[in-house]
């Protein structure tokens, strides 16, 4: 079937790319060149097809579980088509400068931002390695608690997890403790796997590293790192009110304690340490040096690379004091079939980091910015900020992350940058974050909770929650109001 889809698009593609230039290019024929000033192709073949490269590309996106396409690819293919066209619209009308330099601004946003998530994603893989998170697993399973006692902790934990952590993994590590105690009670896996997904993206919220979108905001220097701070009791009553609605849902029951010990590896408490002091040094960086967080992050990347390579030696080491064990090679690696028993190695977290994930950012960041370039950003800003008012923009944000990624939304927002008070640009940064839980589909901790719990939560399961997760929207927006009043 796949196969027949991708030549399918291809021709699709390449039908509408010669047809809609042929009619760009007579439009600015007709136009003649303007020099260097902003051009507004909204309305132009340019614009048109580039608008539809964006459209077709998004589409594959949601339903990358459907086609088993990942996300990355259509919009890397849509970033560079977009860009031509811009390049082709800017040369036509006389300018072989302005479409280069905004592309390449572009870029530079995207690296700085890749650079640092690249930085948080090895440290989180490299704990996961070292069994930080199951031995944390393995000991709420064992301790015997109540499943209203694990439905709280794991929410209380969730939120605060993903602070610091990115959502998918907190979502994930959280949802695997409901699984596992939650066996024989799948009302109580659906409340709680819903429980999880609205703590973890309330918890990004409020923390420049929870989130993409909040990252983007603290580096753009919109809302610095403090600041932040004034959306805590927001979104703590975002997740708060639809887990006080849920909790009645919950039986009440006792399941078996179950047995299970594991302890973290060598190393993992001092790679804990250098994750909370490169955090610090990145802030430090950022707030008083006023250097790229992106600096502080690959500096701690580093710190981690050096106490790896002691760790490697003492692997090497235990492996030579085991009887019968063959000659090694200070390094290699290829003796070992088993992956457990290879010695420690920084770049194996390396390669697992979410490449999709930034990748598909590359692509988000580069199609955006195109768009923007052909002057749809500029036509958006004015219907939603101008014409609509910021906080009923900025409220209709929130919904629409539910159903597109955040990510695009809010770059696009960034994009814009509409004026309007600080206490407005913390509601986007909220509304952005927390409005993915409206729908099961509306977060990457929701998608993978959904794949984790198959079969049990599922979108409809979810959506049956989502007027108490929209009253905890509504709550946290009221109370952002309530308490930043003197910022609106």
């Amino acid at each position: 079937m796949k196969n027949k889809i991708y030549p399918i698009i291809f021709k699709l593609f390449l039908f509408l790319y010669m047809g809609l230039v042929c009619a760009g290019a007579a439009f600015a024929a007709n136009s003649g060149g303007e020099g260097a000033s902003p051009l507004d192709l909204t309305g132009t073949g340019f614009g048109l097809l580039a608008l539809l490269f964006f459209v077709i590309a998004y589409a594959l996106v949601i339903n990358e579980e459907f086609l088993h396409l990942r996300k990355s690819k259509p919009v890397i293919v849509a970033a560079g088509a977009i860009w031509m066209l811009v390049g082709m619209a800017y040369l036509m009308h006389g300018d072989s400068v302005t479409a280069g330099t905004a592309l390449r601004h572009n870029i530079l946003e995207y690296a700085e931002i890749m650079l640092f998530l690249l930085s948080a994603m090895t440290y989180i893989n490299t704990m996961e390695e070292r069994d930080v998170f199951n031995a944390l697993r393995a000991r709420m399973v064992s301790a015997g608690y109540s499943l209203r006692k694990i439905y709280w902790i794991s929410g209380v934990l969730a939120f605060f997890i993903s602070s610091v952590a990115d959502n998918l993994t907190t979502a994930l590590l959280m949802a695997a403790i409901t699984l596992a105690v939650g066996t024989g009670y799948p009302g109580f896996v659906v409340v709680s796997c819903i429980n999880i997904v609205v703590a973890a993206n309330a918890g990004g919220a409020f923390s420049p590293f929870g989130d993409i979108t909040t990252l983007m905001v603290w580096q753009k220097g919109i809302v610095k790192f403090h600041e932040f701070f004034d959306l805590f009791l927001p979104a703590l009553v975002n997740w708060l009110v639809p887990a006080i609605l849920m909790s009645f849902a919950i039986p009440k029951a006792q399941p078996k304690a179950m047995s299970e010990t594991i302890h973290v590896k060598q190393g993992g408490f001092v790679i804990i340490g250098l994750f909370v002091f490169t955090l610090a040094m990145t802030v430090s960086c950022h707030q008083f040096l006023h250097l790229p967080p992106a600096l502080g992050m690959m500096t701690g990347l580093g710190l981690l690379q050096i106490h790896g390579y002691f760790l490697k030696r003492n692997d090497h080491a235990r492996q030579r004091a085991l009887p019968n064990q063959p000659e090694l090679e200070p390094f290699g690696l290829d003796i070992y079939t088993n992956p457990h028993d290879r010695p420690f190695d920084i770049f194996n977290s390396l390669r697992r980091v979410e490449w999709d994930t930034l990748l598909f950012f590359y692509g988000v960041v580069l199609c955006v910015g195109g768009l923007g370039a052909l002057g749809y950003l500029t036509l958006l800003s004015q219907t939603m900020y101008a014409d609509l008012g910021p906080t009923t923009a900025n409220i209709l944000v929130g919904l629409l992350s539910s159903v597109v990624d955040n990510i695009p939304v809010m770059f696009a927002v960034l994009s814009m940058n509409p004026d309007m008070s600080h206490g407005q640009w913390l509601l986007v940064t909220l509304t952005a974050g927390v409005g993915g839980s409206l729908l099961s589909i509306g977060s990457a901790a929701g998608v993978a909770v959904m794949g984790q719990a198959r079969g049990t939560y599922t979108f409809f399961a979810h959506l049956k929650w989502s007027w108490a997760i929209a009253l905890g929207y509504a709550a946290s927006i009221w109370v952002h109001f309530l308490l930043n009043a003197d910022l609106m």
